[in-house]
């Protein structure tokens, strides 16, 4: 295909908006930034400084970005609850599609916007930067190529740390705007990275409970069991957890494939108890060690591949379908929770779990919001551990 210019709006101008900015300004051979939008104007104004966005305008909405410039791609760095709605305004209107995670509030709105996909015939990504990662990969690589053999227990750990303070912002803490805690705002990495390696469970079962933010209805800690065919996972969810370690174990029959990456390997002694089997591990670890590493990691990775994808030069890595079966998942935890009882996957589009309004009803209200503010006083973030590493 000839080259072009891709031109991009980044709609939201909060912090994860910079992380995009400055992926973007990586690849000035394919990009460029013309428009940043949000409801604050000098919010937009000032990240267009920030980040030294030359050729780009500031916009109050996304409505007058898409009416003033020619854009081809529209990066969506909204609270979840807006997600939807930007998305479909952006396809109909012709541009290709990046949303932050989570997708969206329900797998109703997930499926208007995989619909209008289709329809508009524009791509549509859902950030994962995670699978954009060496370790994941390798990982992800091996237990594609059945190394070790079949899985038989995988755990878990999505642990963070979040002040109760982190719930004053005006949309968060609350199931209207976010539609789901510690799950849907950050272990849906990891539910992701374990659906892309395993796929979807058969059978969940999930507890969860909101034991240190007294500002938000939602939960801050929960337990998922998932029933897989062959084998049995588990995941944690923390946002109280200080040092927010952070794991991704697979136990396979003959060993251990983790992240952060760590050998292991046994053999039976006669009366059945392990033996440590080196020399699997010392296999496992040339395997590990032969997957090269990617030249690009995280959000720069995937907005790569997809201005490539749109290019019509590489495959979309992460589609809508991606971002829908985590949203799926985690309905179906927070559905076992609710009703305390296992829940079968799929979710159907009669399931209350399926729409948002229907969903929230059926939610427990932990705490009510007593505190809002507009703004924090910084934007600076951090995220998390960088887990491999």
């Amino acid at each position: 295909m000839e080259n072009f210019m891709i031109y991009v709006a980044i709609v939201g101008a909060g912090a994860i908006a910079g992380i995009h900015a400055d992926a973007f300004s990586m690849f000035p051979d394919l990009c460029q930034v013309k428009a940043v939008c949000d409801i604050y104007p000098d919010k937009a104004e000032q990240l267009i400084q920030t980040k030294h966005l030359s050729q780009a305008h500031a916009y109050s909405s996304i409505e007058d970005a898409l009416k003033e410039e020619s854009l081809d791609l529209v990066s969506i760095c909204l609270p979840p609850f807006s997600h939807t709605d930007a998305a479909i305004l952006a396809m109909e209107a012709g541009c290709h599609v990046l949303v932050e995670k989570p997708m969206a509030n329900s797998l109703e709105e997930c499926d208007r916007m995989i619909e209008t996909s289709k329809r508009t015939g524009r791509l549509l990504s859902v950030v994962c930067q995670n699978r954009f990662k060496t370790p994941m990969k390798r990982v992800y690589q091996m237990l594609k190529d059945g190394i070790g053999g079949p899985v038989t227990h995988a755990i878990v750990n999505s642990l963070w740390w979040r002040g109760e303070n982190y719930y004053d912002l005006w949309w968060r803490g609350l199931w209207e705007k976010e539609c789901g805690g510690s799950f849907t705002s950050h272990s849906v990495h990891h539910i992701d990275l374990l659906l892309w390696m395993l796929g979807m469970p058969d059978h969940v079962t999930a507890v969860m409970k909101n034991v240190g933010h007294p500002n938000s209805q939602m939960e801050d800690v929960g337990i998922a069991i998932l029933e897989y065919p062959t084998c049995f996972a588990h995941i944690c969810t923390s946002i109280v957890d200080h040092g927010e370690s952070q794991e991704m174990v697979f136990q396979t029959k003959r060993g251990r494939l983790s992240i952060p990456w760590q050998t292991a390997a046994s053999l039976p002694l006669p009366n059945g108890f392990p033996q440590e089997d080196h020399e699997f591990e010392n296999e496992l670890q040339k395997i590990y060690q032969s997957i090269p590493e990617m030249e690009l990691e995280g959000h720069p990775a995937q907005i790569k591949n997809l201005l490539m994808a749109i290019r019509g030069e590489e495959p979309l890595m992460a589609d809508g379908t991606d971002g829908r079966n985590a949203i799926e998942l985690i309905m179906a935890i927070y559905k076992s929770s609710a009703l305390r009882q296992s829940v079968s996957l799929p979710i159907s589009p009669e399931d209350p779990f399926y729409r948002k309004d229907t969903m929230i009803e059926q939610m427990p209200h932990f705490f009510e919001k007593t505190k809002s503010i507009e703004n924090f006083t910084t934007s600076e973030i951090t995220l998390g551990r960088d887990v491999g590493k």
